[in-house]
């Protein structure tokens, strides 16, 4: 791209680095965990619902089993289209980034080595949370349609171990902002030498 071209848009960015005054990727990515933790879940407490089902009478909450199976696909569906919306929003909003030059993360990264795992991970997640929406999808409407138990064991396994890594890929995340201070709307406005305090009100 036309170096001149990045300098008109960069004259055009607020106070945070970017053409809007929030930050659009971190609020999706919330969106995005959320689901996919509800998912997996509401498929867990479905699963073991014949054991938690003295509890459920125990307190009167009207449960039954496959209301959770329910909650549990449509929070995996809702996650895999987030989540191109959470990638695309993060792509755009990386290439605008404008990290701290010489500094290095809690983990020892540069910037731009923060940016890079940050980015191809993302890309990662959203595959492996695809891959697991289908794979949900498979349960419900083909493999287990008339078995009580929706849902297999490997795919809540599969389902807690994906919730490992974005804890670890969210780390990075906020390494970006928090140390690299990357679209972090008062960090840039002490680069520009003003005071965030009187501006942020």
């Amino acid at each position: 791209m036309n170096p001149e071209v990045i300098d008109q848009l960069k004259t055009h960015l607020g106070a945070n680095g970017l053409p809007y005054a929030i930050p659009i990727h971190p609020n999706l990515v919330h969106l995005t965990l959320a689901l996919f933790i509800l998912g997996i879940t509401f498929d867990l407490i479905g699963v073991l619902f014949p054991i938690q089902k003295p509890v459920f009478k125990f307190l009167a909450v009207p449960a039954n089993r496959s209301s959770f199976f329910e909650a549990g696909w449509y929070n995996m569906l809702g996650s895999a289209l987030i989540t191109l919306l959470t990638v695309a929003a993060g792509v755009y909003e990386m290439m605008l980034a404008q990290p701290l030059p010489n500094v290095k993360s809690a983990w020892g990264l540069s910037a731009i080595d923060t940016m890079l795992w940050h980015g191809v991970g993302g890309v990662f997640l959203l595959g492996l949370i695809v891959v697991m929406a289908i794979w949900r999808g498979f349960q419900r409407y083909i493999w287990e349609r008339d078995d009580g138990q929706q849902v297999q064991w490997t795919y809540l396994f599969s389902g807690l171990f994906i919730i490992f890594i974005m804890f670890v890929h969210g780390t990075l995340g906020a390494h970006l902002a928090a140390e690299f201070g990357v679209h972090n709307t008062a960090d840039m406005l002490l680069r520009l030498g003003q005071n965030p305090n009187l501006l942020l009100r």
